[in-house]
């Protein structure tokens, strides 16, 4: 199995591919571990706390439509070399010029969405090398990119204490130059790579009623995974009273833990079918955050939750994208921009919901179980789709709905 894997593909481009989205994902997030700081030092109220750091996941959102579309035009190398230019130019220069209003923090995760698009790109560049077999176990190897999530919480809020949060900005940009240099020399375009779409192409995507469905289904997966990376350290922080760099630590162990997931969630919807594994996730995720809602938990109890939360959105998030090229294979890269960013724009909601609850109600109750109620839904359609999926699914008799 693994030889058949390792033969199917190219393998320089998904290891690429994978280091670009590991230190994309790390920059794009990079407000959470230092939202504690970044928050005392600004006077941000709790609801502008949760705002700061759902803006970059909602700008990675729609930037990863605009990154579908040119993917679609130009191919992903093209478009993933520019998109790494300009995170890097834009990490410097908040880093030269100074980040000293909450306008400002804003801006500046305009620009970290940048990075968190980088998903559209890495994940059908990777996917055009890989046939149906295989794609729920390459997929889910370029998407553990979302490990970079964990060296986020792991490093930064050390090294902002230590350096002070602005030189951090600029010494995040640093890894990104050697990533663009591998990325540049190593990563290639498959000779598989689908022509060029027209508008007329993106319309009949939006008019397929699996479409939206996929897109729904990973903005409970995805935007669980990446609103609670961003959020978790300030939950920690104001929830338990833990210093910044303990914070990061509880939200790095529960990242690792999706991120370390995501590959076995495609392996295994490659094994058991993508549908099966996504009504196990909804329903696990469902019933912890309803735990979680209750606020009455120690803080042992509350981080094993979220680790397990966190794993099954991992896994949920390789089934998802197991899913998408057995329903859409010429369509990949525009199924990976309308997906992701519907997953983003889940991430944003969870994020900022949770901030603003704590506000206005004094709890997070509040946020945490309209989520679990939006997963429950998720587990209700992916039930009712499968049996048509598995149904349609006859002929591509390599690959398991």
């Amino acid at each position: 199995m693994k030889s058949a894997f390792l033969k199917a593909g190219h393998l320089p481009t998904l290891i690429a591919c994978f280091l670009y989205f590991d230190l994309s994902f790390m920059v794009w997030v990079l407000l959470g571990p230092m939202a504690v700081l970044i928050a005392h030092d600004l006077n941000l109220s709790a609801g502008q706390k949760g705002l700061m750091v759902a803006v970059p996941v909602l700008a990675g959102a729609f930037l990863r439509i605009v990154n579908g579309i040119l993917v679609g035009q130009f191919h992903p190398r093209l478009t993933g070399l520019i998109m790494q230019l300009v995170v890097i130019t834009g990490l410097a220069g908040a880093w030269w010029i100074g980040i000293h209003s909450f306008q400002q923090v804003l801006l500046l995760g305009v620009v970290l969405g940048v990075a968190g698009a980088s998903f559209a790109i890495a994940l059908p560049m990777v996917s055009y090398w890989y046939p149906p077999e295989h794609q729920g176990m390459a997929l889910g190897l370029a998407g553990a990119g979302n490990s970079g999530t964990v060296l986020a919480s792991l490093f930064v809020p050390g090294l902002a204490v230590a350096l002070g949060w602005h030189n951090v900005l600029g010494l995040a940009a640093l890894p990104l130059v050697l990533v663009f240099a591998l990325f540049f020399f190593t990563a290639k375009n498959s000779p598989q790579c689908p022509p060029r779409k027209t508008l007329a192409d993106y319309a009949r995507i939006l008019k397929s009623h699996d479409a939206w469905l996929l897109m729904f289904f990973y903005a409970i997966s995805f935007g669980g995974f990446v609103g609670l990376s961003s959020f978790l350290p300030i939950y920690f922080h104001d929830q338990f009273s833990l210093s910044p760099v303990k914070a990061g630590y509880c939200t790095a162990a529960c990242v690792f833990a999706g991120s370390f997931a995501r590959p076995f969630g495609g392996a295994l919807a490659d094994r058991i079918g993508g549908t099966r594994s996504l009504s196990f996730v909804y329903l696990i995720v469902a019933g912890i955050l309803f735990m979680v809602a209750r606020g009455t938990l120690v803080l042992p109890v509350t981080l094993a939750l979220f680790v397990l939360a966190m794993s099954a959105l991992g896994m949920g998030n390789g089934a998802v994208f197991q899913l998408v090229p057995q329903r859409f294979r010429q369509d990949v890269g525009l199924m990976t921009g309308l997906v992701g960013m519907t997953g983003g724009v889940g991430g944003f909601y969870l994020a900022a919901s949770l901030g603003y609850a704590q506000q206005f109600t004094g709890s997070y109750a509040f946020g945490f179980s309209v989520f679990a109620g939006m997963a429950l839904i998720a587990f209700a359609g992916i039930v009712s789709v499968r049996p048509r999926w598995r149904r349609e699914s006859g002929a591509l008799a390599a690959a398991r709905i």
